[in-house]
């Protein structure tokens, strides 16, 4: 657990692992908690550095200035601090528009870059799906009401079929002490809404593309003509949460494409 101060913010992010450097960016509603299932797989391969994102996890203030752009002047910032550039980079949903953005801005700090559940996409649905989420929470409604509505999103649908996955779920979401609050959670959709998607023939560095075979936030038939002449790889049994719901696959495939390009 560590801080960097950095253009009026202090930075909360976890280090962990022996190897080259590789950064994780977590992506919407999340922080570096998020890539728990995958962390084990790749601490034995990699150094592994997860920042909390603005507006999440420990990083503060939470009403900080926010933008796909200042996320990734944040990574940057982040790995040049450490001295680690150039550094593999893997970046999940929105994480993985920060990768792009970091990769093009600050192409020094990026040897290669994994877009997880992500592409040069945004659907203009799911910033009405995040928007209607935020207004649940900010509801009435029980706590659990928005996450009853978030997970079908998130989840391939064998997580339903596991008695009591769900719940348990629920439970340690709620249960989470450092949990995006909804009014962080509207600047981070404003942040989304703002994006302007880079184009995959401006990235610099070998990048490759991880898709889910049931994601529903971002379709498959959908993302993969927008990444054009990139390696893509459909991971089955797999909803947006990728990294949970197919941890050895999303790890395997990592390693090899950064085998393939070491630093």
């Amino acid at each position: 657990m560590a801080t960097f101060e950095h253009e009026g913010i202090s930075l909360h992010f976890e280090r962990s692992g022996t190897g080259p450097p590789l950064l994780l960016i977590a992506g919407m509603m999340s922080d570096s908690a998020s890539w728990a299932p995958l962390v084990p797989l790749l601490e034995p391969h990699f150094d592994v550095i997860r920042p909390d994102n603005r507006t999440t996890g420990r990083t503060v203030p939470w009403d900080a200035p926010v933008s796909v752009e200042l996320y990734a002047a944040d990574c940057a910032g982040l790995l040049n601090h450490l001295d680690l550039g150039p550094a593999h980079v893997m970046g999940h949903s929105l994480g993985g528009m920060i990768g792009m953005r970091l990769a093009c801005a600050h192409p020094a700090v990026v040897r290669t870059l994994t877009l997880a559940a992500a592409a040069p996409l945004r659907l203009e649905r799911n910033v009405a799906l995040f928007k209607t989420l935020l207004a649940i929470r900010r509801s009435d409604a029980a706590p659990q009401v928005w996450l009853d509505a978030l997970f079908p999103w998130l989840f391939a649908p064998a997580l339903y079929e596991m008695p009591g996955a769900v719940a348990q779920a629920e439970i340690a979401a709620l249960a989470y002490p450092f949990a995006q609050t909804a009014d962080a959670m509207a600047r981070q959709i404003a942040s989304l809404e703002g994006y302007v998607p880079d184009r995959i023939d401006d990235l610099p560095c070998p990048t490759q593309a991880l898709l889910a075979q049931d994601d529903l936030l971002l379709p498959a038939a959908l993302a993969r003509p927008t990444l054009r002449r990139l390696p893509v790889h459909i991971i089955a049994q797999a909803g947006h949460s990728i990294h949970w719901d197919a941890p050895d696959a999303v790890a395997a495939h990592l390693r090899r494409f950064t085998e393939e390009t070491p630093t």
